[in-house]
């Protein structure tokens, strides 16, 4: 939990580096001091139809070929991996800038097993991956039901 702290000093912005840098914990391994909405982790919708399952996967900047979409046992998994290089260097300058960038995530989902892994499609358009999972014919879904607490 946070603190409110006034600041009296000379150079404010200077108090305030130190403080903020030695007032985090270093050794802290938890996930406290980074977003809570994961940065590297697309954002997902789940819907479900009456005759499919619906995925969106929110993933802009990347191209169709960065995707890997897989079913395996009931578990859907959807991943990416993208590398990126760039070189720049000026002989008269003696200057080389060198940057690398790379990205990677993995989501999973269980499916139900009235799903049909013969009826799946996928399409990815204006940076949202969408998917598609048809259900086997025939198959009801079980009925929902509320449970009372006591």
């Amino acid at each position: 939990m946070e603190t409110l702290v006034k600041r009296n000093g000379f150079f404010p912005s200077v108090n305030t580096l130190f403080d903020d840098i030695f007032s985090k914990e270093v050794f802290d391994w938890t996930d406290k001091n980074f977003s809570s909405i994961g940065t590297n982790l697309p954002s997902v919708n789940l819907k479900e139809t009456e005759n499919k399952l619906e995925v969106e996967l929110a993933a802009p900047g990347l191209k169709k070929e960065d995707f890997k979409i897989e079913i395996d046992n009931n578990m859907l998994m959807i991943s990416s991996e993208k590398k990126e290089e760039k070189e720049e260097t000026r002989k008269k300058d003696n200057y080389v800038r060198k940057e690398f960038n790379y990205q990677s995530f993995c989501r999973s989902f269980s499916l139900p097993e009235y799903i049909d892994e013969n009826k799946i499609e996928a399409s990815y358009k204006d940076g949202i991956l969408h998917v598609e999972i048809g259900k086997k014919d025939g198959v009801m879904k079980k009925k929902h039901k509320t449970i009372t607490i006591k």
